[in-house]
């Protein structure tokens, strides 16, 4: 939070614009030309980097291999970087423009699919990829991604907030202390919006921040198996503040009083509501009815009064005299598929729910 503060103090001013230039050669009237590396370039790599290592340690964390998750993860970034730059040619009609937006919906949209996909293909050589738990990674990486991603809009000028002075009494008075000044004629806000020098509301600050915090809670649920509350809550709140901020932006965001990515958002809020209720059958976690090592699932569920799981108790029967060699249990919500360190001959045996605990024969 020390270095979000000082990038919102910072980062607005036209020297953190521009990080290096890369001459490429001399004109006859002795002027360079050249290319710029620009510190918006530098800070969306790093929170794409940020949001990758996240991904590969949560998933770690419910018994997904290195392997498993780095596979899951380029499947994702081949579907949702193009999908950056397709979307905002659709919505914006611009070919040099990407959008956070877009790529988050279609990523949204498709991610228990290419799971779901993963699983199928996958299956004879040990995939087992939870799918709720899964998504829930997404939307936490997603978070903090995009939380650190908007330092680079602050650099660049770029996703600005409207000027104060256009804002209704309470916002003006919000704000008043608060707000963001950019500085630099290559900014966006300059050329595009011709708002430089202008006090507008610091849109970049409020999505980072809210973004950042909903993630740290995200990753709190997640690590105590509340999967689908870590998923319902950071994809609930990113993608509805998404849909109210556009509203205090001044940006061009397509036409129409309600833009394509506010609708984007809702519906990725509702699609993935429809998602958990889908992926949460055991049927649909593994590519076959049952899953391949011969166990059946008995599970008494003790809900608390908001319908969330909160124990699962299960009880696994090894069938057809198979050697018992990985099980499957319910942790709120989610089913999980866990290898045993060690082959068990058909018996009764019970599955503490908790995480990453171990059989009970």
């Amino acid at each position: 939070f020390f270095i979000l503060r000082w990038a919102f103090r910072t980062l607005p001013g036209e020297k953190w614009q521009i990080l290096a230039a890369i001459p490429s050669h001399k004109s006859a009237s002795g002027q360079w030309h050249g290319t710029n590396i620009t510190s918006y370039g530098l800070i969306v790599a790093l929170s794409y980097l940020l949001s990758a290592l996240l991904t590969l340690i949560l998933l770690g964390s419910v018994a997904v291999s290195i392997l498993q998750a780095t596979i899951l993860l380029l499947l994702m970034l081949i579907v949702v970087l193009p999908a950056s730059r397709l979307v905002a040619l659709a919505v914006e009609k611009k070919t040099a423009t990407f959008t956070v937006g877009g790529a988050s919906f279609v990523g949204i949209v498709m991610a228990p699919w290419i799971a779901h996909f993963a699983n199928m293909v996958g299956h004879g050589q040990g995939f087992s990829i939870p799918i709720i738990p899964t998504l829930a990674v997404f939307a936490i990486a997603y978070a903090f991604g995009e939380g650190f991603g908007r330092l680079g809009c602050v650099t660049f000028g770029c996703c600005y907030g409207k000027p104060l002075d256009q804002c209704g009494p309470n916002i003006q008075k919000l704000f008043r202390t608060k707000h963001f000044v950019f500085v630099g004629h290559t900014k966006k806000i300059a050329y595009a919006g011709n708002l430089q020098g202008a006090k507008v509301v610091p849109i970049q600050a409020i999505t980072s921040m809210l973004y950042v915090v909903t993630g740290l809670v995200g990753v709190e649920l997640f690590l105590n198996a509340y999967y689908s509350p870590a998923l319902i809550l950071t994809l609930g709140v990113t993608q509805l503040w998404r849909t109210y901020s556009e509203t205090l932006r001044a940006d061009y965001r397509g036409s129409g009083k309600i833009s394509a990515y506010q609708i984007m958002a809702l519906v990725s809020v509702v699609y993935t509501l429809g998602a958990i209720t889908w992926f949460s059958s055991p049927n649909t976690h593994h590519a076959g009815s049952r899953p391949r090592f011969g166990l059946v699932v008995e599970s008494r569920r003790h809900t608390l009064s908001t319908g969330v799981v909160d124990r699962d108790l299960c009880v696994l029967r090894a069938q057809s005299g198979d050697p018992v060699t990985a099980v499957v249990s319910r942790v709120r919500g989610a089913y999980i598929r866990r290898p045993t360190r060690q082959v068990l001959q058909p018996c009764c045996f019970s599955l503490d729910p908790r995480p990453h605990s171990g059989l009970h024969i």
